[in-house]
């Protein structure tokens, strides 16, 4: 018996190599929420606490801070962190180009 293991190396987006639809936009959203989760955790807020600042339920905070987003849209999301007075720059750069394989 064999224990060959057949291994992959990623990209810097596991949501790309996961077969997301969106991959760029999922990277994106997990760091808001990441930044977000941080706030709160720095702040010692509770989670109806955080819903009041925030301008959410309960349940919608519990999601954020659990990784549930799929509701959660990017402006949505740049808006909670407006709230926590955060402020948001977009960065456009070109893509680095890949080495011909």
């Amino acid at each position: 018996m064999s224990d060959d293991k057949n291994i992959r190396v990623g990209s810097d987006n596991v949501f790309a190599d996961l077969g997301f639809a969106n991959p760029e936009e999922e990277l994106l959203k997990a760091k808001l929420v990441r930044e977000i989760r941080d706030i709160l955790k720095r702040r010692k807020l509770t989670q109806a606490k955080a819903a009041t600042l925030l301008g959410l339920k309960q349940p919608d905070v519990s999601g954020l801070v659990t990784g549930r987003v799929g509701k959660f849209s990017i402006e949505r999301l740049v808006r909670c962190l407006d709230r926590l007075d955060y402020k948001v720059d977009l960065v456009v750069r070109q893509k680095p180009r890949r080495a011909a394989a």
